[in-house]
């Protein structure tokens, strides 16, 4: 594959789907895979048979800044039996998030997001001269699939590249162990320039869209990594929804190690919807604080799921998780004309 490291895995996959190709209707996504854990969740993905899977982030548990030690974890998730059956028969994109970054909660202060970039880039395929690869770093990319009519966008952000440094931890009592809101206009989670890709992507048609945040946007309480953490960022992606007429658009989120549905309603054109499926193999033993939550799954490992409807009389979409266990957590349908903006505007 163009652009692979000497000694690194390569994750080869079928070539990214062009517009004019079948439209999708079953969407698989999940985060937080430990590569030295065994991984049979990927028995239920494979059973649904997903057309496209989406990497949310600490794919891998990376956790060092020595390039030699990553690709060797790479190399792990690459000789994992149930993975290297999805790489044969669905289409895989993903991002990434702190752990296969390099460094646990990390941002812009990492020194070797660079090295690791392109470890990850040659990992999951994508080629030299694509737009994800940009001299001022930043692995962020979108990718559309089906036709006008029935065409998915799938919009990948980089969460870690240029995030502001945390604050650290809040020393209130009933807060302990919650990180603190930075209220600082100029902390940023994506930086100047992705903001400007991604007000220009939510801009491009597309009669679904699917935002894949690393970490969640809608929970609306300190605590773990979200978007929460950085406010006037939190606020500019909720804004953007609004005054760019931003239709159709799904959330979907991990690094939790657990599942839940979102909703936001409360001064947005339209309810926004985010399902958190967490993780591949790794399980939190209590839920974080999210007044927008709907819904909770149980606790044990899961992946996300998107069913697509174009044939129904008013298409939606069914979002599920599916647990280790073959129960389905979380259940809920949305039809895409709820996700459009006011008439009159």
């Amino acid at each position: 594959m163009a652009g692979a490291a000497a000694g690194a895995a390569v994750a080869s996959s079928p070539a990214i789907a062009a517009p004019e190709e079948r439209a999708l209707t079953r969407i698989a996504f999940g985060s937080c895979a430990r590569q030295d854990k065994p991984q049979p969740i990927w028995d239920r993905v494979n059973a649904w048979q997903p057309e496209l899977f989406i990497f949310l982030g600490d794919n891998i548990y990376g956790d060092t800044e020595d390039m030699a030690v990553l690709r060797a974890k790479y190399q792990m998730l690459a000789e994992k039996p149930g993975f290297r059956t999805l790489r044969r028969n669905a289409e895989v994109i993903a991002t990434w998030d702190d752990h296969d970054f390099g460094v646990n909660d990390g941002g812009s202060e990492y020194p070797k997001k660079a090295e690791s970039a392109a470890i990850f880039l040659d990992f999951w395929g994508v080629p030299e001269g694509h737009s994800r690869r940009r001299p001022e770093g930043g692995i962020y990319g979108s990718y559309f699939f089906g036709p006008e009519g029935r065409r998915v966008q799938v919009i990948l952000p980089d969460n870690r590249t240029f995030r502001t440094p945390l604050l650290g931890y809040s020393v209130e009592p009933e807060d302990k162990g919650q990180y603190v809101v930075n209220p600082d206009p100029d902390a940023t989670m994506l930086g100047q320039a992705q903001w400007e890709w991604l007000e220009a992507e939510l801009r491009r048609p597309a009669d679904l869209r699917i935002l894949a945040s690393s970490t969640q946007v809608l929970p609306d309480a300190p605590g773990y990594e979200a978007w929460i953490n950085f406010q006037a960022d939190h606020q500019r992606l909720l804004d953007l929804v609004d005054f760019a007429g931003v239709e159709n658009l799904l959330i979907i989120s991990g690094d939790t190690h657990y599942a839940e549905l979102s909703r936001l309603e409360t001064r947005m054109p339209y309810p926004l919807y985010e399902l958190t499926s967490s993780g591949l193999t790794e399980v939190w033993p209590v839920f974080g604080p999210n007044r927008n939550r709907i819904a909770k799954a149980p606790l044990m490992p899961n992946y996300g799921r998107l069913t697509i409807n174009w044939d129904a009389p008013s298409p939606g979409v069914l979002m599920e998780v599916e647990m280790l266990d073959g129960s389905i957590g979380i259940s809920h349908a949305v039809k895409l004309a709820d996700l459009k903006q006011p008439t009159g505007r």
